[in-house]
């Protein structure tokens, strides 16, 4: 089969008092083309004919080093497929078609699995880092961790519930959205883009205010539903009760905790901030500001979302891409020239 593999990390250099990261090596080209035997199925676990696999921010911090990961490795964790084969006990899923999401295997038996934060447990396996994903013609999932999707629907639609959607509306759930709230989104990609449909759909009467750099992202949040948009420099009308930052830099947060409300709440929807974040106490978390981040996803994430992207029609806006074409859907989404969400269309 072919596959996408990423045999080792871009060098993480310091410079002066600041960490800094290079940019992806696109002379190298990251991702190389290769051929490798089709996954071995084994007990409690299925093998995936790849539809489509969608292309997240994630795997530029596991290409250029800020996220640990085994190497080699075949990243992608927005997976849509079909189930061909399916270990001994689990043979009735045969045929479906099934998603696998970042949330590759957890011990079900730490304190944090106990307290339902399987998102936070001690031996927790990320597709695509600790286990190979997507970015192939088969992959390989435990059973217990995949989700049956709709038939009807393009696999490339369907590929950003995996991440974006899920990650995105477990940030949602964190921040605390009511009616009437006032919600910055920073940023406007492939997770923002779903989420602002979300506080659409469950508070109609909430504010919705965008902070992106690129015009045509603001151009897209407006026809979404959006009450303003602006560059992050700008300033609202008013100032928020909430904010999601989606940015990969640390300092949208200082600037997201500088537009809150007295008592207003900040979620970081990231694995990894390329730059420090700094932050002036007096200036950015006095008066009862809180910061929180949404931390990897549960397997009822993912189930939640999928229930809410069914019922109210949630739009997923894709860019396609073969999967030959890896490298510059990378290079594309790292220079922010994606509308949407980027998405290898494997099948």
């Amino acid at each position: 089969m072919k596959a996408g593999l990423v045999k080792g990390n871009a060098e993480i250099f310091v410079e002066g008092a600041q960490r800094r990261y290079p940019g992806l090596p696109l002379k190298e080209e990251p991702v190389e083309i290769v051929d490798m035997p089709i996954p071995v199925v084994k007990e409690n676990r299925v093998l995936i004919e790849v539809e489509a696999c969608g292309v997240c921010y994630t795997d530029i911090d596991i290409i250029e080093g800020r996220v640990r990961c085994k190497l080699p490795v075949v990243p992608g964790h927005q997976i849509v497929g079909r189930v061909v084969e399916a270990g001994k006990g689990v043979e009735h899923i045969i045929g479906k078609r099934v998603g696998v999401a970042w949330i590759g295997k957890t011990c079900n038996s730490c304190e944090f699995c106990k307290r339902g934060l399987e998102n936070l447990c001690v031996d927790f396996k990320a597709t695509g880092c600790d286990l190979d994903g997507g970015y192939a013609e088969y992959t390989v999932a435990f059973t217990e961790y995949v989700y049956e999707l709709p038939k009807a629907i393009e696999a490339e639609k369907l590929a950003p519930l995996l991440c974006a959607g899920s990650i995105g509306y477990r940030a949602f759930r964190l921040a605390g959205v009511f009616d009437g709230a006032r919600v910055g989104l920073f940023g406007f990609g492939s997770s923002a883009h779903i989420v602002i449909q979300i506080i659409r759909r469950l508070y109609p009467s909430a504010e919705i205010h965008v902070f992106s750099r690129g015009a045509e992202h603001r151009e897209l949040a407006k026809r979404l539903g959006a009450d303003w948009t602006g560059h992050p420099s700008e300033n609202p009308p008013r100032k928020l009760h909430i904010a999601i930052d989606f940015t990969p830099v640390g300092e949208t947060v200082a600037r997201a905790l500088e537009l809150l409300e007295k008592g207003g709440r900040l979620v970081i929807n990231a694995i990894r901030k390329q730059t420090p974040v700094l932050l002036d106490y007096a200036k950015h978390l006095w008066e009862e500001k809180e910061v929180k981040s949404a931390a990897n996803v549960t397997r009822e994430d993912v189930k939640k979302f999928i229930e809410l992207y069914t019922k109210y029609g949630i739009e997923t806006h894709v860019q396609t891409y073969r999967l030959e074409e890896v490298n510059k859907a990378l290079r594309d989404l790292k220079a922010a020239q994606i509308r949407g969400a980027p998405v290898l269309k494997i099948r």
